[in-house]
C-alpha cells in the first residue's frame, strides 16, 4: 500500500498508509480525529530507487511515443548479411528407402 500526505487544519501535515483505491478519500488526524484532504507535500522519491527499476521506467516512458523498429535496432548478432554469426543450414537426413526426415525442424511436420 502507498504512503499518502494529508494536512490537518488544526494540527498540520501527517502521513498514512492507504490502499489505492481510497487515495482522494479524507483520512482522520491521527491526533484529533478530524477529516484532512489528501495534499502533495513532496515529490515522489524516483531518486532513491534502485538503478535497474530507473532505467526500466525510463525505457517505457520512451518507447510510449517513439517505440523502436527492427530497422533502428540492426539486424542483431546472427544475421547472415552483416552479423558475426553464420546461420546453421537445415539439417536433413536421408534413409534408405528415400525418406527424408528433419531433426531440427518441428516433429508435427510430414515431409514430401
Amino acid at each position: 500500500m502507498p504512503v499518502y500526505e494529508y494536512a490537518c487544519e488544526e494540527c498540520g501535515p501527517f502521513a498514512a498508509l492507504r490502499p489505492m483505491a481510497e487515495y482522494a478519500d479524507p483520512q482522520s488526524c491521527p491526533d484529533c480525529g478530524s477529516q484532512a484532504p489528501r495534499v502533495m507535500l513532496t515529490a515522489p522519491m524516483l531518486a532513491n530507487m534502485d538503478a535497474g527499476r530507473r532505467t526500466a521506467f525510463a525505457t517505457n516512458e520512451r518507447s510510449a511515443h517513439a517505440p523502436k523498429s527492427s530497422k533502428s535496432l540492426g539486424h542483431g548478432a546472427n544475421c547472415s548479411c552483416c552479423g558475426t554469426g553464420k546461420k546453421k543450414g537445415r539439417l536433413t537426413l536421408q534413409g534408405k528407402d528415400g525418406s527424408k526426415s528433419f531433426p531440427t525442424a518441428r516433429p508435427w511436420m510430414i515431409s514430401h
